[in-house]
């Protein structure tokens, strides 16, 4: 029973029209029954305020503030000033009115704040499930695997092969960085788990800030567009590590080596000498990816553009122009130094390792993505012109968010299987 709730999918559009009706009902009762017209006014009055606070707070803490760091869309500020509305509705309703009604009432008000954040966890796409939105990990721990047996070309998928991958978390240590880290996790497809696997290609990805590994699977869906990929290819797909280039979800380091922690060495030193030493992977820059959305974005581009000699391939989707923590960039991730901190800016990388032979860069963001969009456009173009070859991918009515995660990973995927000849 308990596994059932856990397994409640919160991104199917039928829960939101249910929610929606629940609610139509509720305000209806509340409205109705022996109320004056002056009550009916007063209600109504104080509803159309918990609307207006609500967009009032959005303003506030989105637009002034930049508290999210990202652009409130139109309808997550719409849901917000559902919930807000409903709620002051059944508040006012239990004013000078009978015991059952004060009931009805509180039984509401917590029903209205789960519509709309329902409604704003949809336009975001955050949380898939109940499992998700709790926190609570489905991942089993890593077992180790057969070694490799020669290229995916010369691969003959057994009879008995799996039907579907394998997601695992993982402890990689941080032998040369020291950096703190929570667990990575694995995408292992099914050729990775037979007796005698092929080197398969990598991508290395990462999560946004706040944020964790388990992200790019729960919110963005990677493992369920690996395992279409795989069920059309024999088995083949990428092997995808998803490490925590964090630390904690408010933290973050920039994806430099410096003051808020050896992040740089930690992804681009470590991880991989533990994947080429646990996992059956390819060691040729030509099958290894590095990929990211939004602050993880930059971190793909940084590392893709710094260290062309270990990745192939890039990336990024709805990055920054430049790697940034707010106002205390310079101070606490550069130690006041304004020459290192414009060093870690993409465009500055890119332009101290030009021309690129043979690097394949894919850049994508959502179409309603203002604040991210633009950025992205710049530093595709100085990728091509330090002479990447680059490809954008534009998610229509997707904002910064997980839905533009999925849409522009699945749109990117053949670009990168063909890249490491999988397609």
């Amino acid at each position: 029973m308990f596994d059932w709730v856990l397994g409640i999918r919160l991104d199917r559009p039928e829960l939101l029209v249910w929610g929606i009706a629940v609610a139509l009902i509720l305000a209806v009762a509340l409205f109705t029954g022996r109320r004056t017209v002056r009550a009916r006014l007063t209600m109504l009055l104080v509803a159309s305020c918990g609307a207006l606070l609500a967009y009032a707070i959005a303003w506030l803490l989105g637009d002034v503030l930049d508290v999210f760091g990202i652009e409130l869309t139109p309808t997550t500020r719409a849901w917000a000033a559902v919930a807000f509305s409903g709620t002051a509705l059944a508040g006012a309703s239990m004013v000078r009115t009978r015991a059952r009604r004060v009931i009805a009432a509180a039984i509401a008000i917590p029903v209205f704040l789960l519509i709309g954040a329902v409604g704003v966890n949809q336009d975001f796409g955050e949380f898939a499930t109940v499992r998700a939105a709790l926190g609570i990990s489905p991942y089993t721990s890593f077992a180790p695997l057969a070694a490799a047996q020669g290229a995916t070309s010369s691969w003959d998928p057994p009879a008995d092969f799996p039907t579907s991958g394998r997601v695992e978390q993982v402890d990689i240590p941080a032998t040369t960085s020291g950096f703190s880290h929570r667990d990575a996790l694995l995408y292992l497809p099914p050729a990775a788990l037979t007796a005698h696997p092929p080197k398969l290609p990598v991508i290395e990805a990462f999560s946004g800030q706040p944020g964790e590994p388990a992200d790019l699977f729960a919110s963005a869906g990677l493992a369920g567009l690996l395992d279409h990929f795989a069920a059309a290819h024999h088995g083949l797909a990428p092997i995808v590590v998803v490490p925590d280039q964090l630390g904690a979800p408010d933290h973050n380091p920039m994806c430099v080596d410096g003051p808020l922690g050896n992040s740089a060495s930690y992804l681009t030193v470590d991880v991989p000498d533990w994947v080429e030493t646990h996992l059956p992977v390819s060691s040729s820059r030509t099958d290894w990816f590095v990929a990211g959305f939004s602050q993880g974005g930059t971190c793909s581009i940084q590392f893709g553009s710094a260290h062309p000699e270990r990745y192939g391939g890039i990336l990024d989707i709805s990055g920054e122009v430049v790697p940034s923590i707010g106002a205390a960039t310079v101070a606490q991730g550069f130690s006041g130094s304004a020459a290192a901190y414009a060093a870690a800016a993409p465009a500055a990388i890119l332009q101290a390792h030009a021309p690129y032979a043979d690097t394949v860069a894919v850049f994508g963001y959502g179409s309603d993505d203002s604040r991210y969009g633009p950025g992205v456009r710049r530093v595709a173009a100085s990728a091509a012109d330090a002479g990447m070859q680059t490809t954008t991918f534009v998610s229509d009515g997707t904002a910064h968010d997980w839905h533009t995660v999925h849409t522009v990973f699945s749109r990117a995927l053949p670009v990168i299987a063909a890249r490491f000849g999988l397609a």
